[in-house]
């Protein structure tokens, strides 16, 4: 008998895969920067080229004080701690991080993680344990289905937004049982946003704990930048709030912040905290610049921010694509196409038109879609968004894809 090969699962893929590169095409899901020039602008393959599918909303990676401190504490603290949070890995600077989260948010505890993935692995995984529930939105990030998996609640998924399918899921669980429902303020795929007002008070009236990832509208929705959460006037409400680092802070890792009592347990329960070596000096001081200078200075950057949103939501709507949302939502601008292939060769349609956004399908986007999904970014100029805009128009004629049945009269007006 033969070795079962453990890859064959995955055959389909790879013949996708090899049939698009066969083409002549650059990968989507490989593509190597050769420089980064600022927070909108890098070389790739030689080319200038506008980044529009980047995350990096704040347009903190380049800010000189953010770059500062990051520089001072590697000559300070060296390369790396070598170590987990709970052995040698908590530096002074982990402990005036976690301390700059709590004062942006408002809240008694922070907790940082090495990445935002781990941060939603950790918390969902140790939070509901055997006899819990957890109800996610079938919408919800990778990390928190993983996360859900790691622990030993039962999962229960209610429909993408829906606050009626959530009230009636909870209905059917035991009134004892404890209760955890997991949400998103901005959903990361079509850039859409959760009702959080709805979905909060249907889970505070059934006794359930909230959690809410505010990985996308972290630094940019908000009077303040904190979030839906802040946004919709449910922050006293809401038990834990899930950051990322990787979006409008500008480096990397995760968070958890919450005003619960008991909080501080978690360092010594939640594996992935315990068994992962801390964030580098480095990159934890950039963090924390970077939030400091997100919650002192980054009223204008958020408006500009919207400015674009709105900009390039409206110039694509006009020209007849087909948007995840209806009207701009957050700085997510998904452009929903008909398959793969047409999306790939816009993809590289762009690409070569010198500008770069992401492919998006499934498995992890919703009802199947294919999209090609923009992340803009404060630090965008108007001119820059029009070249986004000429650039997909370009790449819809190269790829055939028909926009006069949809043009939007009202969004052209």
């Amino acid at each position: 008998m033969g070795v079962l090969d453990l890859f064959s699962k995955f055959d389909d893929l790879i013949a996708e895969r090899a049939a698009v590169l066969g083409n002549g095409g650059a990968d989507p899901f490989e593509l190597v920067m050769d420089e980064v020039v600022s927070a909108t602008e890098a070389v790739v393959d030689g080319r200038p080229t506008i980044l529009a599918g980047t995350y990096n909303y704040m347009g903190m990676t380049f800010d000189p004080d953010v770059i500062a401190a990051g520089h001072a504490a590697l000559d300070r603290f060296g390369s790396g701690t070598t170590g987990s949070r709970v052995l040698n890995g908590t530096y002074a600077g982990h402990k005036l991080l976690e301390q700059r989260l709590a004062d942006f948010y408002g809240t008694a505890h922070a907790m940082v993680f090495s990445t935002g993935y781990q941060a939603n692995l950790g918390i969902c995984s140790t939070l509901a344990g055997k006899g819990d529930y957890i109800l996610l939105d079938a919408d919800c990030h990778a990390s928190i289905y993983d996360g859900c998996a790691m622990g030993s609640a039962d999962i229960v998924r209610f429909r993408h937004n829906n606050a009626e399918d959530l009230a009636r899921r909870l209905r059917r669980l035991p009134a004892e049982a404890g209760k955890l429902v997991v949400l998103e303020g901005v959903y990361s795929m079509l850039g859409d946003r959760a009702p959080l007002a709805q979905l909060v008070r249907v889970a505070k009236d059934a006794g359930a704990m909230v959690l809410v990832d505010e990985a996308h509208a972290m630094g940019f929705i908000g009077e303040r930048g904190r979030g839906v959460t802040e946004a919709e006037g449910v922050e006293d409400q809401v038990d834990f709030i899930v950051g990322t680092f990787s979006k409008s802070v500008g480096t990397v890792g995760g968070y958890c912040v919450s005003n619960h009592p008991k909080f501080e347990v978690l360092r010594l329960v939640c594996r992935p905290y315990m068994f992962t070596a801390s964030l580098p000096p480095s990159v934890v001081a950039t963090a924390a610049e970077s939030i400091r200078l997100i919650q002192t200075r980054g009223a204008d950057k958020r408006q500009q921010l919207w400015d674009n949103s709105r900009r390039l939501h409206g110039a694509l709507s006009a020209a007849g694509f087909q948007l995840g949302t209806d009207s701009p939502e957050s700085a997510i601008i998904a452009v929903v196409l008909p398959d793969l292939e047409t999306a790939i060769a816009m993809w590289q349609a762009l690409l070569d038109a010198g500008v770069y956004v992401n492919v998006a399908r499934p498995p992890a986007t919703p009802f199947g879609m294919v999209l090609l999904r923009c992340s803009l970014c404060a630090a965008h100029r108007p001119e820059q968004i029009d070249a986004i805009v000429a650039a997909f128009l370009h790449a819809a004629e190269a790829a055939k894809l028909d926009l006069s049945g949809t043009r939007r009269a009202d969004a052209a007006e």
